[in-house]
């Protein structure tokens, strides 16, 4: 009897309706992305890498993949960690945009990494008409709930007998069988004191697996979890387990009524091959453990071994494809009709010669080896590749990243990008790269960037930016133009370059040109560049961001003697040059006000400006600034700083959006790394206010103490 026979029974729930009427054309989806897996951990791009037989591990399936479709052999993760990537895949945003600027999360930390109301891939396709699944591992945050079913704090007030507050159904998931993390550490907070309150390897509490809101991985009993059955968290059983209910699913969907007319996504980010390496036995009675080898035969060691799971997983949906009529398209497989795509979250955890190939660094580097993964395509009916696996494939070279995709499904399924001017949220970064799949260029390639970088000196939440063959003042630099800046471009908005490379004559990373007299023009616009994508709040609006910023430095001595001492009467404040009007008002987010709200005051303070009336000078409890501009602005940032005796908390928001956390530039830069300015905030129309609100968010979080530095807007052409 198959494994799957074992699993709990899988409830499927077809969705009665959409918003788009379902063609037969639009394909089927299926993207599988591997963990820590580097070029150089398949054959599949031996001939790019340059490995020998003697060291390469053979991967036949995705060869397979390979010889049906295509390779693109420029493909980068917009991150060189786990989180942030996943983000950038699944929102076509850049992580960066985001709260964590390097690093990725850990137990229950704050909101989830997707704001509530962003569209994912995954809420396109739905919309679509698509039934949506993820199996594997998820990593952008999750919210648990507490006993009485509010959302709870973090990892110490969650009650996992709760139905989760925030999960992948969230976020356009139909369903979702998933680990919360890496798969060794899956419950509290790994920087948690004491130690032996980490969760690790040989953890024993934790959610464990989770099916749609439900811990099922949990016993309730004191978070302990479950350590027999078909929901024991056994890490070496995951491999197994994420592919059968992903051929549980696709069996379902085909076999199904109600959904067989409608096309299918899914996503299965593997936990393989991230340590703890774990291989299964067998995968759909496919040996696994032991059976990693070379492409000449030898037998390879434990980690390739969890590398190869990956290649059986895959080869188990290509067969299952083959197999399997597609019952919107009688007479023809699904092998045709879906869209099979293959990645990596960013390069090879380890920095090896053979696993990240040709390429400097690995996984945690914005250095090649870091950001720059296998990424394979087949979807014969859509003109990617033939299908046919005894031919040699395609293998095209046009620079793409992750962040693409959402772009890319969108122009397959027809659908219209949000409105950035409108005020609407997705995509803010995603460039539809389906003409390069089809072997075309990419004409206006925005640039690509890439953070994370463990060489830095100082703060890693580095930088790097990819141009290619730029026209500086009518002159052509040819090449595959990389600068690196340090940190403050992503945490201050400053571009300040370190490092440059032309990748089309030194991939390996070696020859560094910054200083290069001849290319100083070069170097003069490309960071010109970097500042207006970094600060504009994304590639597809930054051709609407003048390059005039007007910044309203609250602690400045100008606003000082504006502000110090008045009431709550509306202050106007005009930027230097006139071109906007800002009113910045106070209010309070309870109608149990102590003391006379009409009395509080904004005033100066060291760090900027808070209110005077509450517990202290700064704004806090629950106080909250309210700004409204006489025109459409882009919010480029905001800074808020706790000082030495405040509280880094309370949340902000753009109208009607989705509140999102407050962290502040002082907060500390640790593994957690909530800190710095608060940037990307977004499209604020004219007379539409952008809230800094020092209550709980959520009401479980601590409440905020601090001070309104400053803020920096784009007044919208």
């Amino acid at each position: 009897m198959s494994r799957s026979a074992h699993l709990p029974v899988l409830v499927f729930i077809a969705t009665a309706l959409w918003l788009q009427p379902v063609t037969a054309d639009r394909p089927n989806i299926i993207l599988m992305m591997a963990d820590d897996m580097g070029m150089g951990d398949t054959s599949a791009f031996q001939d790019v890498t340059g490995n020998g037989d003697d060291v390469q591990l053979h991967t036949p399936h995705m060869e397979r993949l390979a010889r049906m479709g295509v390779r693109m052999t420029d493909a980068h993760t917009p991150s060189s960690r786990c989180s942030p990537t996943r983000y950038g895949l699944l929102t076509g945003r850049y992580p960066w945009r985001n709260r964590l600027k390097h690093w990725v999360l850990f137990g229950s930390q704050g909101d989830p990494m997707i704001e509530a109301d962003r569209p994912t891939i995954a809420t396109l396709l739905r919309a679509e008409g698509y039934s949506t699944a993820m199996f594997g591992k998820w990593h952008v945050g999750l919210r648990y709930r507490r006993s009485d079913g509010s959302p709870a704090a973090g990892w110490d007030d969650a009650d996992l007998k709760q139905p989760l507050f925030t999960t992948p159904i969230d976020h356009g998931f139909d369903m979702a069988r998933f680990t919360s993390r890496s798969h060794g550490t899956s419950g509290p907070d790994a920087g948690a004191k004491p130690p032996q309150k980490r969760s690790g390897p040989n953890q024993n509490i934790g959610p464990g697996h989770i099916h749609d809101r439900t811990a099922v991985g949990a016993t309730g009993n004191g978070k302990q979890l479950v350590k027999d059955g078909p929901d024991a968290y056994v890490l070496s059983k995951l491999g197994s387990r994420h592919s059968d209910h992903a051929i549980d699913f696709l069996n379902h969907h085909v076999g199904d009524q109600a959904s067989r007319g409608r096309p299918f996504f899914l996503y299965y980010p593997s936990n393989s091959n991230h340590s703890p390496y774990t291989p299964d036995q067998t995968i759909g009675g496919q040996k696994v453990f032991g059976a990693g080898q070379t492409k000449s035969g030898r037998s390879m060691d434990r980690r390739y071994d969890y590398v190869y799971e990956n290649d059986v997983a895959l080869g188990r949906l290509i067969t299952w494809l083959e197999t399997t009529e597609d019952p919107r398209n009688p007479g023809r497989k699904l092998i045709e009709t879906t869209l099979v795509i293959f990645t990596s979250d960013n390069g090879a955890e380890i920095n090896d010669d053979i696993a990240t190939g040709p390429f400097r660094s690995h996984k945690g580097s914005c250095y090649e080896g870091g950001h720059r993964v296998p990424f394979i395509a087949s979807w014969p009916a859509g003109a990617i590749g033939d299908g046919d696996p005894s031919t040699i494939g395609k293998t095209y070279d046009a620079p793409i990243g992750l962040q693409d995709l959402y772009a890319t499904f969108a122009e397959i399924v027809e659908a219209d990008l949000p409105d950035l001017r409108g005020g609407n949220k997705g995509a803010e970064d995603s460039y539809s790269i389906l003409a390069a799949l089809r072997g075309r260029p990419l004409p206006g390639r925005p640039p690509l960037f890439f953070n994370d970088h463990k060489e830095a000196e100082n703060d890693p939440a580095v930088a790097a930016m990819r141009v290619d063959s730029p026209t500086v003042d009518g002159k052509v630099y040819p090449g595959k133009w990389k600068l690196f800046f340090d940190a403050s471009l992503l945490r201050a908005g400053e571009a300040n370059p370190y490092e440059m490379y032309d990748l089309a004559v030194d991939q390996w990373e070696t020859n560094d040109l910054i200083n290069e007299p001849s290319l100083q023009p070069l170097v003069k616009h490309l960071s010109a560049q970097a500042l207006l994508h970094r600060t504009s709040g994304g590639h597809r609006i930054a051709a609407l961001a003048p390059e005039q910023r007007v910044h309203l430095d609250w602690s400045s001595d100008s606003f000082k003697q504006m502000i110090d001492g008045k009431n709550l009467a509306e202050v106007v404040i005009h930027d230097e040059h006139r071109t906007v009007k800002a009113t910045l008002r106070v209010n309070h987010s309870s109608s149990d006000v102590k003391g006379d709200l009409s009395k509080r005051t904004i005033v100066t303070t060291p760090h900027g400006i808070g209110i005077l009336g509450g517990g202290s000078n700064q704004a806090d409890d629950r106080e909250s600034f309210l700004i409204q501009f006489d025109k459409d602005v882009i919010v480029e940032s905001v800074a808020i700083v706790a000082g030495a005796n405040g509280t880094c908390g309370g949340f902000y928001q753009v109208a009607d959006a989705a509140p999102l956390a407050i962290y502040c530039v002082d907060a500390d830069i640790d593994a957690k790394d909530q800190s710095g300015i608060l940037s990307d905030i977004g499209v604020l129309h004219a007379g539409e206010s952008l809230r800094l609100d020092s209550s709980p968010h959520y009401g479980v979080e601590a409440a905020g103490d601090w001070s309104f530095r400053s803020m920096t807007v784009r007044v919208l052409k």
